[in-house]
């Protein structure tokens, strides 16, 4: 698990590269360990594991797909009707 997640978009497959290239060598600028890094062969959704914090970085339809937000919220639909039930 990481203290924080970080959802980002890139406006295409180049731009969602260079944010994730960016954010690798700002781990490295800060002394941090190389991360671990998947998706940058198709640069659709570009997973940056820092440790500490996880980067997520789509393209804006990939990113609408997957809705992480969402799926991460307060507001998903087991935990309203477990509410409810309450």
């Amino acid at each position: 698990m990481a203290d924080a997640m970080i959802i980002a978009t890139g406006r295409s497959t180049t731009h969602v590269s260079a944010i994730a290239d960016r954010v690798m060598k700002g781990c490295k600028e800060a002394g941090y360990p190389s991360p671990r890094v998947e998706g940058l062969p198709h640069c659709d959704w570009v997973l940056v594991d820092a440790g500490d914090v996880i980067v997520h970085v789509f393209r804006p339809e990939v990113r609408q797909f997957y809705n992480l937000e969402k799926m991460w919220s307060g507001d998903r639909p087991v935990e309203q009707k477990a509410e409810r039930r309450a």
